[in-house]
C-alpha cells in the first residue's frame, strides 16, 4: 500500500479576511507614523522653526491620503462576514476630522486644532491597536 506524503512546499494563499486585515494593519500603522510625524513638526513650530511649518503642511497632505487609505482598508475588511463595522466608522471619522484639522490650523484657531489632534491620535491608536489584536484575527 502506498502512503501519500504531505507536500513540503504547499503554498498557502491568504484568505480575503487575512488580506484585508493585513492591508488595514499596514494603513493603520502608516497613519500612526504620520500622526507622530505631525507631532514632531508641530513641536518644532512651537519652538520657532518656520521651516517646520512647511513640513507640517506637507505632512497634513500625507495624513489625508493615508487616513483615506486606512478608511478604504477598514471598509474592505468590514465587508468580510462577521467583521465589525466600528473600525471603518472610526477611520472614516478620522479622515473627515483630518480636513477639519487642516482648516483649523491657523493662528486664530489653534485652541481647537490641538484638541483635535489629540482626538485624531486616540482614533489612530484605537484602530491600529485593534487591527493587531486577537479580536481582529477572529
Amino acid at each position: 500500500m502506498t502512503q501519500s506524503r504531505p507536500r513540503e512546499t504547499e503554498t498557502r494563499r491568504p484568505t480575503p479576511a487575512t488580506a484585508t486585515l493585513r492591508a488595514l494593519q499596514v494603513a493603520a500603522a502608516a497613519s500612526l507614523l504620520a500622526v507622530v510625524y505631525q507631532f514632531i513638526t508641530a513641536g518644532n513650530i512651537f519652538s520657532g522653526s518656520m521651516a517646520a511649518l512647511d513640513l507640517h503642511g506637507a505632512g497634513a497632505i500625507a495624513v489625508h491620503v493615508i487616513f483615506g487609505l486606512t478608511t478604504v482598508a477598514a471598509a474592505a475588511h468590514w465587508r468580510i462576514p462577521h467583521a465589525p463595522l466600528w473600525p471603518a466608522a472610526v477611520a472614516a471619522v478620522m479622515f473627515v476630522l483630518s480636513f477639519v484639522q487642516a482648516y483649523l490650523g491657523s493662528g486664530q484657531t489653534l485652541w481647537a486644532h490641538v484638541p483635535g489632534a489629540l482626538m485624531l491620535t486616540i482614533g489612530v491608536v484605537w484602530v491600529t491597536s485593534w487591527s493587531f489584536s486577537r479580536n481582529a484575527r477572529r
